[in-house]
């Protein structure tokens, strides 16, 4: 079955977009909810009035991740947690924490986009894949030290400069 996406959806297209779809998840899910419309004669005509709007969000929407991938990848989270001698931790950082933790920096996450394969376990300097934009992935550096160790201001600006350079 042919739909007209009216909202983004991560895994299925953007808005404005016309794509096939198994008739059961149109008829339950999307078009119930409002993100998508059936593919008519009629809406493909008010698609292609409307195909300069949706094309202008898009483009404005793909320039607000570049940003904001600039800005993550400028930062260095620190989180200081207990953990035993070995550097294995009491506990665990989740995406949750990794939100909390951008938010106290000033940055604004979503847990959904963070790719965090499984929770953090062990001290250590990490690189969380960020799903800004579905043509835009950020990199948000992490380091995770033990509690009562606090790095100084420059130990945050060496781990930054350590990622930026290529590996070789």
């Amino acid at each position: 079955m042919e739909i007209i996406l009216t909202k983004d959806l991560e895994n299925l297209g953007l808005a404005g977009q016309v794509i096939k779809v198994a008739p059961g998840y149109a008829r339950n899910y999307l078009l119930p909810t409002g993100v998508a419309l059936v593919a008519t004669a009629a809406n493909l005509l008010a698609l292609a009035k409307k195909r300069a709007e949706y094309e202008q969000r898009a483009l404005s929407l793909k320039e607000q991740a570049i940003a904001q991938r600039d800005l993550i990848a400028a930062n260095v989270l620190v989180l200081a947690r207990k953990s035993g001698e070995k550097g294995k931790l009491y506990g665990a950082v989740t995406a949750q924490d990794l939100v909390e933790a951008a938010e106290a920096k000033g940055l604004i996450l979503e847990r959904k986009k963070l790719r965090l394969a499984e929770p953090i376990k062990s001290l250590g300097d990490y690189e969380v894949s960020v799903r800004l934009h579905p043509e835009i992935q950020g990199s948000l550096k992490v380091r995770v030290i033990r509690e009562g160790d606090e790095p100084a201001p420059a130990a945050e600006e060496a781990v930054a400069e350590k990622a930026d350079q290529p590996s070789a």
